[in-house]
């Protein structure tokens, strides 16, 4: 064969393969893969769920509160803690017994116990647990589980083939939120620096409400090619979650 013909040939199966693969992604409806009494998930991608579990309080009732696991070749990465130590046995015995992966690591996104409430359970399953300097030191002094291993600004891990990047951008929700993002599906966990469509702006007792929109700024800004956002609490979506936050808490 002609090595120039072979070549085009190389390049036009790339490009088909590329945007089928796109394709699919666009066309993927999300679907409920499990549900208990205590533990919602959501699969949002090919290879990304959204689990959900509740944490009762004085304020707000009874709030779901998310966290994302995303996959790749049998192996997962998990963004915050379900809210306690039973429901986070029971989100591990989910991925080890039903698709099947091992957990390569336990990331919370700030220091409050809707993302760090079930730590121990994954301590006692040997998974590494990793977070901002400033979630450590904070769940720290309030006497909270707190994680292993600890990072300054960003940390990038590989979950099978592929990465995941958590990144500290500035104060918004707390001053030690962090944010998870999947390249391999353009998914960001927010935790609960974002905000669901319509929300109010929530629990602001450890907040920077002066830098939040500026923080979120940075992260419309890095990652441009965002698919599907999961906020802490509430419903997915997609960029204009981050836009909603930005102006809630734009100075008037």
């Amino acid at each position: 064969m002609n090595p120039l013909i072979k070549t085009l040939l190389i390049i036009i199966t790339s490009l088909t393969f590329s945007n089928c693969s796109s394709q699919q992604q666009d066309n993927f409806k999300p679907k409920e893969v499990y549900k208990s009494d205590n533990l919602i998930i959501i699969q949002l991608a090919e290879n990304a769920f959204r689990h959900t579990s509740f944490k009762q309080t004085n304020d707000f009732g009874n709030v779901p509160c998310n966290g994302l696991i995303v996959r790749n070749s049998n192996e997962t990465i998990v963004f915050d803690t379900p809210t306690n130590d039973k429901t986070s046995e029971e989100l591990i015995k989910w991925i080890e017994e039903t698709i099947h992966c091992r957990i390569n690591a336990i990331i919370p996104t700030h220091f409050h116990d809707d993302c760090l409430g079930g730590l121990h359970a994954f301590d006692i399953n040997n998974i590494p647990s990793y977070a901002n300097f400033k979630t450590i030191e904070l769940a720290k002094e309030n006497k909270l589980a707190v994680p292993k291993t600890g990072f300054s600004d960003s940390l990038i891990l590989k979950v099978g083939a592929e990465t995941i990047i958590a990144k500290f951008f500035g104060e918004g929700h707390t001053k030690d939120n962090i944010v998870g993002y999947y390249p391999k599906e353009n998914i960001l966990f927010g935790g609960c620096l974002l905000k669901e469509l319509e929300a109010s702006k929530g629990y602001l007792g450890d907040a920077n409400t002066a830098a939040w929109s500026a923080t979120v700024e940075k992260i419309k800004k890095q990652y441009p090619d965002i698919k599907i956002v999961v906020p802490g609490h509430g419903e997915h979506g997609n960029k204009s979650l981050l836009d909603y936050t930005i102006n809630l808490f734009r100075a008037q």
